[in-house]
């Protein structure tokens, strides 16, 4: 393993279309909002630029865009981070959207369009990356079946995590190649059909796959392991922005620090830090921290209950203005 680790991300990439609102609709409501913000993101493309931003990773994004402005907009933004780009294919159909309301404390609701996602493929050439990488990282607003495809190309002894974000059924055999499951509470619940604490979930999803973290929002998380107690990773309180990639930053990083060498519970508590960061600051790829804020974070708040105060740089533009 080299230095930084090598990770592949196979994904999504998006342009967010957000909103700020008083607060979150409720069915059939009509609200009016802020000014409309458009932005980089996608749950694949924004782990991606964690990964390489704020872990450091050597990272190649695997994923599909149009021939569009937006397309344009996704792949500079990623290149902006670090990330490789040069198996993002360009199709003949409109890049991803998603349509995002945010309230006034930071929670958000995401509505997707998928687009040129649903064209995202592993052949040759993404194969033959994914052989080479330490850590891969899928999650499921592409295909399962490229998924699959992916987890069959990494070389024996790389490490096949999958945020399974949004919740549906997996196949057998995905699970079958899984070493690490990340979800929220949410998706944990959905995918072991075990209502209640996180804590049950968790135990259920290990009797199918290695490790599993369920992330709790301002809880912070959980991890999990066979043969192992498990371990709450405390989140760092901040004054919270927008929560809008807050787990994908999560993701990301979690994937950089594994592909390092880190422990699990290491990994996870550098990637709690780097996403208290990301939700002091509008937006998703320009939201992503370095990982000199991420230690300024971790070094301030300390063990401290109180939210942490810490000064971080206002994050440059990830392309050029629209």
């Amino acid at each position: 393993m080299n230095s930084s680790g090598r990770v592949v991300v196979v994904g999504s990439a998006n342009v967010d279309l957000v909103v700020d609102v008083p607060r979150l609709p409720g069915g059939g409501e009509t609200i009016l909002g802020g000014q409309l913000r458009r932005s980089p993101g996608g749950k694949g493309a924004n782990q991606a630029v964690a990964a390489a931003r704020a872990g450091g990773a050597d990272t190649t994004f695997v994923g599909a865009v149009g021939a569009d402005e937006s397309g344009d907009l996704l792949v500079g933004s990623l290149e902006w981070a670090g990330v490789r780009t040069d198996l993002v294919d360009r199709v003949e159909a409109a890049t991803g959207t998603a349509l995002i309301t945010v309230s006034p404390d930071g929670e958000n609701t995401i509505v997707v369009a998928p687009g040129a996602n649903t064209h995202v493929e592993v052949g040759a050439a993404q194969a033959n990356r994914i052989a080479a990488a330490d850590v891969v990282l899928a999650q499921l607003e592409i295909p399962v079946d490229v998924v699959q495809a992916a987890a069959a190309a990494r070389r024996p002894g790389a490490l096949m995590a999958l945020n399974a974000a949004p919740s549906r059924d997996l196949p057998a055999d995905l699970w079958d190649a899984l070493d690490l499951l990340i979800v929220n509470e949410h998706e944990a619940a959905d995918l072991a059909a075990v209502p209640g604490a996180p804590d049950a979930a968790a135990r259920a999803l290990l009797r199918r796959v290695p490790a599993v973290i369920v992330t709790l929002g301002g809880d912070g998380c959980l991890v999990a392991e066979r043969d192992r107690e498990p371990v709450r990773v405390p989140a760092i309180r901040v004054e919270a922005v927008d929560t809008t990639g807050a787990g994908d930053t999560f993701c990301g990083v979690l994937a950089a620090g594994l592909a390092r060498g880190l422990a699990l519970p290491d990994a996870a508590r550098v990637a709690s830090a780097a996403a208290a960061v990301a939700v002091t600051r509008p937006g998703t790829h320009t939201a992503v921290p370095t990982a000199d804020e991420i230690g300024a974070l971790e070094t301030v708040s300390g063990t401290t209950s109180e939210p942490a105060a810490v000064q971080v740089d206002d994050p440059p533009q990830a392309a050029p203005p629209l």
